[in-house]
């Protein structure tokens, strides 16, 4: 009988921790690394020859909204196209668990506006056989797996199960009763394997409140108290265990740096900022919120970020599109069916509100006449695609707004525009990023946005840009930055790196030929959705568990992933 199940010959292995790369070997047996070093072809079951590519630690994906996706796609693409090996699920507070069987519906509307995840995919997919968390993650053990999910307890259910969904909207203070229940099941969920808690905080009243609940109105996490982050990092200390993701935006950077300095304080558990995005039009923004994560590191309190290290930018029509939401006239335009926003968009009444509540530059759009006309549906309108709407403005005699609603209207809604990122490739703010060595790598939204978004790229587009044709970090870096610290940051015990003893998440690939392919529209989503996707190539395999999940462009059909209770395998 062979002693390896797989060895992976004469890799240049990086092994995820920044020490220098190596040519070596690496034996796997039952599921995990067993040797690194000289390995005699004939002691394997099956010989991997690696020879002339890189051999290092599958990588980690910290943000991501696949907690309905897993129920039809268990590759998680695009996170899977991309070395993908291990995601954090439960992210932003949003999810499926605590829910009420009666309540499942409206558990699945939370999730249509704010994240875009198509209710007809989660109504055909999803069977909401559950009620607790710990359920939810039994039913997760049954479902096939070729990535690894690491959960949280998102806040969103938890609130609406203790308090009542339409009470939790309310912005009342939680009773010292409701505080204790809801400390209960973060307990009882952690007890289960739940690694920690997650919220949304995009204040309604701030600018950036961009994603909202189906009918338009805040979500609940938005609204919830202080006083509630604190009773659930009071848990977090008191088990000595767990980490806390949290998005927060109040447009008072001050507040918001010491509410996380509290929380860190209270819990003495990690703590996730999301995100830092670079722009070089406002480069004090991201340059302060360094600043601020570097003298957090200095104190030695555990508050890390997340970068947003990739220009994907955002493609859209007006059939679907949601994220102008901080606008109280471009929201309430937005919301209904087709026919009710094509009226409104086109009603020249409302104009004068759209065009005084312009979007606000954020992390979802850079500037409003940036936008480009992709593709267009009507003959007379081929003038005007590939301009963005400052140069047809020119063209039309008419200013951003009209210019691009009235295209839109005429076409029902379909013609195609896209939002540039607010950082580039490029640009000094994204090297910047690149540049400060405590920062994660992302962020992918995976499952969330998917008409919209392809920023599941991020690792192939890092390793590509950044290394290889930029060489801003070295490849013993970009990987550290891709596993090892995601993993230290948000609670993966014993993956994010190549050792012996460890769970075999490994991809293998070719540097040169390592490459992001075009957006497609692929219409593979329950309930005849459709979606945007970003394939790659160059990857030759990806081993999850000890298993080949992916070779020869293709997923091999098996299963490996785990839900990854505690952070670590069963």
């Amino acid at each position: 009988m062979a002693e390896f199940d797989i060895v992976i010959k004469n890799g240049m292995v990086i092994d995820g921790t920044r020490a220098p790369r190596f040519r070596g070997d690496i034996g796997i047996k039952n599921g995990r690394i067993a040797k690194i070093g000289r390995i005699r072809p004939h002691e394997a079951a099956r010989v991997v020859d690696a020879s002339g590519s890189i051999v290092a630690p599958g990588f980690i994906d910290l943000h991501t909204h696949y907690d309905a996706q897993i129920f039809w796609d268990p590759y998680l693409t695009i996170s899977g196209f991309h070395g993908i090996t291990s995601v954090v699920i439960g992210n932003c507070g949003f999810g499926f668990a605590p829910v009420r069987p009666k309540e499942a519906e409206r558990a699945m509307l939370t999730m249509v506006r704010t994240e875009a995840i198509p209710l007809r995919s989660m109504q055909a997919a999803m069977p909401f056989d559950w009620e607790s968390y710990p359920q939810f993650l039994d039913k997760l053990d049954t479902i096939p797996k070729g990535i690894n999910l690491l959960p949280y307890v998102p806040m969103n259910p938890l609130l609406g199960y203790v308090m009542g969904i339409d009470e939790s909207k309310t912005g009342r203070m939680p009773t010292d009763d409701e505080h204790a229940k809801m400390r209960h099941i973060l307990n009882e969920a952690m007890d289960a394997g739940a690694c920690g808690w997650s919220a949304q905080r995009l204040k309604p009243d701030g600018p950036s409140s961009v994603q909202r609940d189906y009918d338009g109105a805040p979500m609940n996490t938005d609204i919830m108290h202080d006083e509630t982050c604190f009773e659930m990092a009071k848990v977090l200390g008191d088990r000595g265990e767990g980490f806390q993701e949290l998005t927060l935006a109040s447009w008072d950077p001050k507040a918001d740096a010491a509410h996380f300095e509290k929380l860190a304080e209270i819990s003495g558990r990690p703590i996730m900022f999301e995100a830092v995005a670079a722009n070089d039009r406002f480069p004090h923004r991201h340059r302060n919120t360094l600043r601020w994560l570097e003298r957090c590191r200095e104190r030695g309190l555990p508050v890390y970020g997340q970068g947003v290290t990739t220009d994907a930018g955002l493609t859209f029509t007006f059939e679907d599109w949601n994220l102008f939401d901080d606008s109280d006239a471009w929201r309430e335009a937005t919301t209904g069916s087709i026919a009710e926003r094509t009226e409104k968009l086109g009603d020249p009444r409302r104009r004068a509100a759209l065009k005084a509540q312009m979007p606000r530059e954020s992390l979802i759009v850079n500037y409003f006449d940036e936008i480009i006309i992709t593709q267009v549906d009507r003959p007379e309108n081929k003038r005007l695609e590939g301009m963005t709407l400052r140069l047809a403005m020119l063209e039309t005699k008419k200013d951003a707004v009209d210019t691009m609603l009235d295209l839109a209207v005429s076409e029902n809604l379909k013609t195609e525009f896209f939002a540039p990122g607010t950082n580039s490739h490029d640009s000094a703010g994204m090297k910047e990023l690149i540049d400060y060595p405590y920062l994660t790598f992302g962020v992918s939204d995976g499952g969330a946005h998917t008409k919209f978004l392809t920023a599941g790229r991020f690792p192939t587009e890092g390793i590509v840009n950044f290394t290889r044709e930029q060489k801003w970090i070295s490849l013993e870096d970009i990987h550290w930055r891709l596993s090892g610290l995601p993993a230290f940051c948000a609670g993966f015990k014993d993956r994010g790196f190549l050792r012996e003893g460890a769970p075999a998440d490994i991809v293998i690939y070719n540097l040169d030929k390592l490459a992001v392919l075009p957006v497609e529209i692929v219409h593979d989503l329950p309930g005849d959705e459709w979606r945007r996707i970003q394939r790659a190539e160059g990857y030759q395999y990806v081993i999850v568990n000890g298993a080949v999940t992916w070779e020869n462009d293709q997923f091999t059909g098996v299963h490996p992933g785990k839900v990854l209770r505690h952070g670590v395998s069963a």
